[in-house]
């Protein structure tokens, strides 16, 4: 895993903006803290900064291909390509020689083997830039379920780009300016495709790729999430899914550095530490390292919420137990949550404010801190919820016929609320639910029909069609920037394409069939866990209940609403904002009432630290 960033003018030499490249490509220190590199020609930068996790000694970036001492393209590569060792048997067919064992060298020779049609090859996450250096062309591809982030800025005679908003920003041609769409994107729990917080960027769309040259820019999706009739039966489906699951993990157990898995306890990420510590064994790597993370408040004295009946403890160690993994529980305290530091590491990563989940994204760079100690590369059970229909909106009525994301009706909306002490005048003018039904109905339009399907089957379609491309790319985005703030690499089994693309299209009703959430892979993992395990509701990732954290966010606030020049003063409701400030703490503290303080900590935080301007 990586950072990776480059500049394409053709107006300009760059040759002497080295120290601009360099900049750019130190912002990316904590994605690569192993190495660095740039390269740099009259019209081209290339940076990179290397996580090595394959091929430490050979895997240096940009790497550059050669024939007769020309310079046929370079690549500066972050990611992971899971099929590297069969591509690079088909390449070596075709007469291409290696250097090195590293998939970054597999990936620069597919593009030129196969030219742009290379991306559709590879099986990984992925964010990657091609220069191609006989058509002077910039080829930019990301991943399809957009697992790894990747950014570009048009300018008047070129391009820039960056894994992280971070690496445009250094350059001096691109101003920290946030205009309405900018801040609808911060505070609406929708990620739009292509879109960026700061005007005049943009995201390169998952499964897409961008080609730059002297006519201009222009881009195509090498895949889309499509629709199509599914013809196997349940247990046909059932260990489909069990062979594809196997697969995955397995191809995603190659690293010649430290492995790891995420457990929580939950169904997701057990099957993937069974299915992981069955493969190591096997090939004599074992035991698998798993690690979880609670609250020390919580370990002693757990309080059930309305998302969350138990603790995960007790089924983290059942599971431990079961498949004899070598586990760590990370146990944190609310006030590191608080720490200044932490939260200003967790701002920098992040570009943009944490506006929901506030305590959820230091708690996570803090448990990625502490499992990066010892190890460098982790599995995660992130995505299975959206896909098979995991979470509470997918199997409520009245969330499922609403006219919008089944995530903001009524029964989920307050969990992702942020915005209650906002000034009506900026809601007014921002008009958020205006800007979500637009969305709605274009993330709707996307979703290919299959003839004969009935109306219930299609609107469950549509809303895993919405989970798995408005919705997951929020957690696979926080996932990326809390690792990679420390170095540690997260790989996700269940947004491997081809699993997507089966569970996608297979019907709810076998998705769904014995009544519960995820049948269908509770099913296929039958055999790996323990009963309790396999029966445990659905329980989100631990939150603090600690009344300390809340009552130290008012007092920061409260302090904020009586200082002077604080940028954040003119985004709020001043009124509603001191009544909050002095109410009393409950006996517990609940996430989705502590929405409003922590997006205004966070937004004055922004503004402050990342000098924006408004344009409102």
């Amino acid at each position: 895993m990586c950072g990776i960033t480059g500049w394409v003018d053709f107006e300009h030499d760059l040759l002497p903006s080295r120290a601009v490249a360099r900049e750019m490509t130190d912002t990316m220190a904590c994605r690569g803290p192993d190495e660095e590199g740039l390269w740099l020609r009259r019209h081209v930068a290339l940076g990179h900064r290397r996580l090595s996790v394959i091929d430490p000694a050979g895997g240096r970036q940009p790497m550059v291909a050669e024939e007769d001492g020309r310079t046929l393209a370079v690549i500066t590569f972050c990611g992971e390509v899971y099929n590297f060792r069969e591509l690079r048997e088909q390449l070596a067919s075709h007469g291409h020689r290696f250097r090195t064992g590293s998939d970054t060298e597999v990936v620069l020779r597919a593009y030129l083997q196969w030219g742009e049609r290379f991306a559709e090859r590879l099986n990984g996450m992925y964010a990657l830039a091609v220069w191609d250096a006989r058509a002077e062309e910039l080829i930019l591809v990301r991943d399809r379920m957009g697992v790894k982030p990747l950014y570009y800025f048009p300018t008047p005679h070129g391009l820039l780009f960056g894994s992280e908003p971070k690496a445009i920003l250094a350059n001096p041609l691109v101003p920290r300016a946030v205009d309405a769409d900018g801040l609808r994107e911060v505070l609406d729990m929708v990620k739009t495709p292509g879109a960026a917080v700061f005007r005049g960027m943009r995201e390169v769309r998952p499964g897409h790729l961008l080609r730059f040259g002297r006519t201009g820019l222009a881009g195509h999706a090498y895949w889309t999430l499509r629709s199509r009739e599914h013809a196997d039966d349940l247990p046909t489906t059932i260990a489909t899914v069990r062979e594809l699951l196997t697969d995955t993990v397995s191809r995603q157990l190659v690293a010649d550095v430290p492995l790891c898995t995420l457990l929580s306890g939950g169904l997701d990420s057990s099957t993937v530490t069974a299915l992981a510590a069955r493969e190591l064994e096997a090939a004599g790597r074992g035991p698998v390292r798993s690690f979880s993370v609670d609250f020390t408040a919580t370990a002693e004295r757990f309080v059930p919420d309305a998302v969350r009946g138990d603790p995960d403890a007790p089924f983290v160690r059942e599971l431990a137990g079961h498949v004899g993994s070598d586990h760590t529980e990370i146990l944190l305290d609310s006030g590191d949550l608080l720490d200044p530091g932490v939260r200003s590491a967790v701002l920098a990563a992040t570009d943009t404010p944490p506006a929901f989940w506030g305590d959820m994204w230091p708690s996570l760079y803090l448990l990625f801190r502490a499992v990066r100690a010892r190890s460098t590369v982790a599995l995660s059970g992130e995505s299975a919820d959206e896909l098979f229909g995991g979470y509470r909106w997918f199997r409520n009525p009245g969330a499922i016929r609403a006219e919008t994301f089944p995530w903001l009706t009524s029964g989920s909306a307050r969990y992702f609320g942020g915005s209650s002490l906002l000034s009506p005048e900026l809601v007014g003018k921002l008009d958020v639910p205006g800007h979500r039904l637009a969305r709605y109905h274009e993330a709707l339009a996307e979703v290919e029909r299959v003839p004969g399907e009935d109306a219930a089957e299609r609107r469950m379609r549509e809303i895993t069609y919405l989970n798995l491309t408005r919705f997951v790319q929020t957690l696979l985005d926080r996932k990326d920037r809390m690792s990679m703030a420390v170095g540690l690499e997260v790989r996700v089994p269940f947004c491997d394409h081809r699993l997507v693309e089966y569970v996608f299209n297979t019907p709810w009703s076998m998705k769904s069939f014995d009544g519960r959430e995820k049948s269908l892979l509770r099913a296929a993992a039958a055999d790996l866990l323990p009963e309790s395990v396999l029966r445990r509701r659905k329980t989100p990732y631990p939150a603090t209940q600690d009344r300390r954290y809340e009552r130290v966010l008012r007092e920061r606030l409260g302090a904020l609403l009586t200082g002077g020049d604080t940028p954040v003063l003119e985004l709020l409701d001043l009124d509603r904002a001191r009544a909050l400030v002095e109410r009393p703490v409950g006996r517990v503290s609940q996430p989705y009432d502590r929405g409003g303080l922590e997006l205004a900590l966070w937004l004055n935080d922004w503004l402050t630290a990342y000098g924006v301007t408004l344009e409102l």
